[in-house]
């Protein structure tokens, strides 16, 4: 029906992996050599205004072909998002998909040879696809569905649309981002140039999902320097910064972290712990969906630090804070329209909503706050991050159909603009 399949093949193969702390956009170089195919790929399906910048940032608009001059004014320009590069957690270089065909439940062999399987033991909504034609790993490598299925389902959208000119709809403005899983999110969009009036991220999870509200997030690093002595005449003398590190870790509540939280809980995360008797490194993400208590959260880190300081010496320990991105249903509400059209156009499609609070953030999150309202909408994919991601055929096509829907609506509201 859609070209959405075969696009999505296609960019899994390319290695867009991001590297946290790198100093440049993008943070590695294979995310350019995507952004160029895909905006050559945009131009080859004639579209004129394709933009492909030095940092990744690939922008295109498909102008409207509402044909009433009225009504034209009052179809909103609307955008679609999603982002190039891959999760850090697991490689994506060499990604090799495959097409399960109508799968029949049960095991998914990944890789025979490493004894790799995906299985419904592990994730029981596997065999809620069977039947379905399902793309999967070889078991080595992520599948990059986060977020190049929501680059293969806009492509194929707009695809559609150019093939079926008797479709009427607004201006489409169409954004692939880099960087994204190390929270660069979009940050070099020039938002007016873009000319949306508002925008949907296409990076959520299952059929159905949509998310208007997304955590609070923050990073905090504490640098411990400790005071290293031959452990033969430590004692009273050495001060390891490791077990100042791990007393520090055990100040924090330990049943507030992703392992024990869920919905609307926040937490504390510590990602990394590295160091020596001389120094270490800790390394925390702080979330909460709710504003005050997430700045609750961050007084917390800053009074146990205190506490350490206090104890050990001011110098020994140093915090630093660094916002990461915010809430954006601060910026929906009053802008509901945006999310109540998603959602009847997924009814529309017999599909039914799961609004659910994203335990995350996207490009959308910080998109809004910086004045374009982007909620986040599903891809279709599950198990992001790791060797078992999949991603149902159906289920992309469902992403395009979704968007197409969007469109259509704003069309029909602007001939009933009283509504």
């Amino acid at each position: 029906m859609y070209s959405t399949l075969e696009r999505f093949l296609k960019y899994v193969t390319y290695d867009t992996q991001s590297v946290d702390g790198a100093s440049t956009v993008p943070s590695t170089p294979g995310q350019l050599v995507l952004a160029k195919f895909l905006g050559e790929e945009l131009k080859g399906l004639g579209i004129r205004d394709v933009e492909v910048t030095e940092h990744a940032y690939v922008t295109a608009a498909l102008p409207s072909n509402v044909r009433d001059p009225a009504k034209k004014k009052r179809v909103p320009a609307i955008g679609f998002v999603a982002h190039m590069d891959t999760a850090t957690e697991v490689t994506g270089k060499n990604v090799k998909p495959r097409v399960v065909k109508n799968y029949g439940g049960g095991d998914i062999i990944l890789n025979e040879k490493e004894n790799i399987v995906l299985s419904p033991g592990d994730f029981p909504y596997l065999e809620d696809y069977k039947g379905q034609d399902i793309v999967v790993t070889d078991g080595t490598t992520l599948l990059g569905a986060d977020n190049k299925a929501g680059i293969a389902e806009i492509i194929g959208g707009v695809d559609w649309l150019i093939h079926h000119p008797e479709i009427e709809h607004g201006d489409v403005k169409i954004a692939f981002t880099p960087d994204e899983e190390v929270s660069h999110l979009a940050k070099l969009l020039d938002i007016g140039k873009f000319g949306a009036d508002f925008a949907y991220t296409l990076d959520g999870g299952a059929v159905g999902e949509a998310c208007w509200e997304n955590f609070n997030a923050a990073g905090a690093t504490v640098t411990i320097k400790g005071r290293a002595v031959h452990p033969g005449k430590a004692k009273g003398l050495m001060l390891s910064a490791i077990a100042m590190g791990q007393e520090l870790n055990a100040l924090f509540p330990p049943a507030e972290v992703p392992a024990c939280t869920e919905g609307y809980e926040g937490y504390y995360h510590c990602t990394s712990f590295q160091g020596s008797t001389e120094e270490a490194i800790l390394k925390y993400i702080i979330r909460d969906h709710d504003t005050p208590r997430f700045e609750a959260r961050k007084r917390f880190v800053e009074k146990a630090v205190r506490w350490m300081k206090d104890r050990y010496g001011e110098d020994r320990f140093t915090l630093e804070i660094r916002e990461q991105y915010r809430n954006m249903a601060d910026k929906v509400r009053g802008n509901e329209h945006i999310v109540e059209t998603a959602l009847t156009a997924m009814r529309d499609l017999g599909i039914t909503p799961n609004v659910i609070p994203m335990r995350g953030g996207t490009d959308g999150a910080a998109l809004s706050w910086r004045g374009l309202i982007t909620p986040n909408l599903f891809t279709g994919g599950h198990n992001y991050h790791g060797r078992f991601e999949f991603i149902p055929v159906p289920a992309m096509e469902k992403a395009t159909e979704m968007m197409l829907k969007i469109l259509e609506l704003y069309v029909k509201k602007a001939e009933s603009p009283s509504d």
